[in-house]
């Protein structure tokens, strides 16, 4: 949501700002624009509405000289998708310009106190108030820019992540961030800014994480300067960038989701490297073995994440409360953290975010660390910011996602998920140990199983193409492939504007039934285990009313397949690790209809890939 480059140093800016921007094209936007100080001193601003190729379109004859520069990828909030709200934004004297990503909740107060004053605004946006505010502290207190954001943030409700110039200052960038990311790349003699590393790694792997609150200055030839907004000085410490820039490129592949779908098998085995001993019948989560008391003596779990990750967290529910015998909850952030939740000090709260930065999720294990939960987390971003400030936690890494439809983060998560429900159980006692073995030893075989289900590729890409007429689809599933539904059902709706919906099969009757008709495909996870044979019925109750079935079975299902329309079958494994393999084809599945609707498949209208404000 929303993206940030900057640059100072001896390079021309402009290139490195473009190039920046298209790395960042991933997280969602509608707008984009760059600001640079060229060699005469003169803050030049130029935006377009739409892709980041029509930005260079505009600029393609304009002065883009300079070495220094901010340049921005916008996700509206306030003021309409256009080439006057998009950012940077210019202050009153057009000698400052800002970018921002986040949400100025008391702008409107601001605003009206700066038009008292005699400010005029051009735009619709929180940010330009901003911008304003900064120039007007500035002027009226007589002082520096970086005090100035600094007095002026503390006017500041809501979140943040902004980077300034100023035409009389060309040597100098001020950035600051509070809920939304901000890192800082070391280059010789450069410096390079961004609200995620995917800009940077070409050019260093030497970074630092801002924290909330905290203002940094950047000169060329100087030190990082940071400082609190209250003016405490802070001692930079810079981290090793885990990621290639290999990673970032479609390697082949004409989009970075179908990339990332194909990259589950090594992503999986990358994801257990360390942590499942096969040869020992055993599992190692380090976040689990320094905190195992927390969770021995855990009363209850919770689980907070948002959209796919929730889906994760309830795969999860299931496999906890069986192996580990643990009451679980699973609850969306963005519901947690406003309801005035019962948390309490023998908790522990599990928070999902692929790119740790999720502001809803941020928001609720604060909220719980607040009140003396133990906050473990599962994230796929090394130093974001909710493993940062969580007690303990698990990596995924699965690299970088791109494609705004998580694929390999959810299976990543669930996979991580189970790893713990089964160390939580085997300490408990609660799992039966021939169980755990059987699960252990399956488990490192996912990988392989994962690539014969990816061998269907094309007969799903076949049979898709009858499918992209419909507007509406059903998925069903039960018990851990109900959340496989909903999660089918979400990649269907965000990549081909498909509306879907996906119900516990059980529920079909209690309303969706209603629907059934030619026109409405119903999409059923059916796995030969539990409740095998009462999806079995429910897929004869919809054929019985003319529906459309799709399939995904164990291999050599004969039952199911002589029912429905289309099936597609995934290798036999442990119930619990079923949506490891069935949720690959609903990815595909979603994929091809898209692709056949000539969607834009890595960058969905409307979509962010990571969701930093509320």
């Amino acid at each position: 949501m929303c993206g940030i480059v900057g640059y100072i140093g001896k390079r021309k800016a402009y290139p490195i700002l473009i190039k920046g921007l298209h790395r960042l094209e991933y997280r969602g936007y509608d707008s984009a624009g760059v600001a640079l100080i060229n060699e005469q001193g003169q803050l030049n601003i130029y935006k377009a509405k739409g892709k980041v190729s029509e930005l260079e379109a505009y600029a393609a004859d304009k002065d883009t000289g300079g070495c220094i520069g901010i340049a921005h990828t916008r996700w509206a909030t306030h003021g309409e998708p256009n080439t006057v709200n998009a950012h940077p934004h210019y202050s009153e004297s057009e000698r400052l310009a800002i970018i921002h990503n986040g949400i100025i909740e008391n702008y409107a107060v601001l605003k009206a106190g700066l038009k008292e004053q005699g400010y005029t605004f051009k735009s619709d946006t929180d940010t330009e108030v901003l911008v304003q505010l900064i120039e007007y502290t500035q002027v009226n207190q007589h002082v520096d820019l970086k005090t100035a954001v600094q007095l002026a943030l503390q006017q500041v409700i809501g979140a943040y992540a902004i980077a300034i110039l100023d035409k009389t200052h060309p040597d100098t960038l001020i950035a600051a961030r509070k809920g939304s990311p901000l890192v800082v790349g070391i280059g010789e003699d450069e410096y390079f800014l961004a609200s995620d590393a995917t800009p940077i790694v070409e050019y260093t792997d030497q970074v630092i994480y801002i924290e909330d609150e905290e203002v940094v200055s950047l000169r060329v030839g100087e030190k990082v300067d940071i400082t609190t907004i209250n003016n405490v000085t802070k001692t930079p410490e810079i981290k090793r960038l885990e990621l290639s820039l290999s990673q970032l490129e479609k390697g082949g592949y004409p989009h970075f989701m179908l990339k990332e779908i194909f990259e589950q098998p090594r992503t999986l085995t990358d994801s257990m490297r360390g942590r499942v001993n096969v040869r020992q019948d055993n599992i190692a989560l380090s976040g689990f073995i320094d905190n195992k008391d927390r969770f021995l003596n855990a009363k209850r779990i919770i689980i907070t994440a948002c959209g796919t990750s929730w889906h994760a967290g309830l795969i999860a529910m299931y496999a906890i409360e069986e192996f580990a015998q643990i009451p679980v909850e699973v609850e969306y952030s963005s519901e947690f953290r406003y309801r005035k939740p019962v948390i309490n000090k023998d908790d522990v709260v599990i928070a999902i975010s692929q790119s740790g930065e999720t502001a809803d999720t941020l928001a609720a294990i604060q909220l719980a660390k607040e009140k003396g939960a133990f906050i473990f987390s599962i994230c796929n971003v090394v130093g974001a910011s909710i493993p940062r400030v969580s007690d303990s936690g698990c990596y995924t890494h699965v690299g970088p996602e791109i494609g705004v439809a998580s694929t390999k983060a959810f299976t990543a998560q669930v996979t991580a998920l189970t790893m713990l429900a089964l160390c939580i159980g085997r300490e408990k006692g609660t799992i039966d140990k021939d169980q755990f073995v059987s699960i252990v030893r399956e488990l490192v075989q996912i990988p392989a199983k994962i690539e014969r289900v990816l061998g269907e590729d094309k007969r799903i890409s076949d049979f898709a193409k009858i499918f992209s007429y419909a507007q509406n689809f059903i998925y069903l599933g039960r018990g851990y492939n109900f959340p496989v539904a909903l999660e089918g059902a979400l990649k269907l709706k965000e990549i081909s504007y498909i509306h879907a919906e996906g119900y516990p099969a059980a529920e079909m009757k209690h309303g969706p039934i209603a629907l059934i008709s030619q026109e409405m495909p119903v999409v059923v996870v059916a796995p030969r285990c539990g409740t095998y044979e009462k999806v079995v019925s429910n897929i004869q109750e919809i054929k019985a009313r003319k529906g459309r079935v799709i399939a995904v079975v164990t291999e050599g299902d004969e039952l199911v397949s002589r029912i429905a329309d289309y099936t597609i079958e995934v290798p036999a494994t442990e119930e619990c690790l079923t949506p490891l393999l069935t949720v690959i084809p609903l990815q595909l599945l979603a994929y091809h209809i898209a692709v056949v609707k000539g969607c834009d498949v890595d960058q969905p209208r409307n979509l962010a890939k990571s969701v930093t404000v509320e």
